[in-house]
């Protein structure tokens, strides 16, 4: 009976606990339900430019590493592939369709520490800052700004793979510039 009391009641806070986790993730995933992941792949990417095997972490609103964002193949972690052609970035998740992000619509790409619930040594984390494909009908325009967050697992992967997206980015960027 001395066990018992505490055991129980552990119990039904553990419970209320799991129901309110639920119904956050619910809520988050009402949400973000009308953002969309990447963008249609071209027929002809172009040429591989880089790639890389990482763990991607998350994909958060710009500038908010904690908040992660539910959109359909980016709302958990997973083993990923990264592939840079010369039409743009794809992030190939294990267990979700490929995302495309094409290079127009990449910001920027750099070095983070932290997101979300995942914290590393200075510079541990690759962030890719990018533009989500427009949004629903009630707001056609929005191009919600966000940050993908990966660990390249190799160490040696990692200058090729940001080169690479900083080289088609300013190419991209530059065209639209001259357009």
């Amino acid at each position: 009976m001395d066990r018992s009391i505490p055991a129980i009641i552990t119990g039904i806070v553990l419970l209320g606990v799991l129901v309110l986790m639920w119904r956050s993730w619910r809520k988050r995933s009402r949400r973000d339900a009308a953002l969309t992941a990447g963008y249609p792949r071209p027929e002809n990417a172009g040429a591989a430019l880089g790639g890389a095997e990482t763990y991607y972490v998350a994909t958060t609103p710009r500038d908010a590493p904690l908040e992660r964002l539910a959109i359909r193949g980016l709302g958990f972690r997973a083993r990923a592939a990264v592939a840079v052609t010369e039409a743009g970035v794809t992030l190939d998740l294990d267990g979700n369709q490929p995302v495309f992000i094409p290079a127009s619509a990449i910001d920027a790409i750099g070095a983070a520490q932290v997101a979300i619930d995942r914290v590393v040594e200075t510079d541990g984390l690759v962030c890719l800052s990018w533009r989500l494909a427009a949004g629903t009908a009630s707001a056609p325009d929005d191009r919600r700004a966000v940050d993908s967050f990966f660990r390249i697992i190799d160490p040696n992967d990692r200058a090729r793979l940001v080169d690479s997206i900083r080289t088609i980015a300013a190419t991209a960027h530059q065209d639209e510039s001259e357009a």
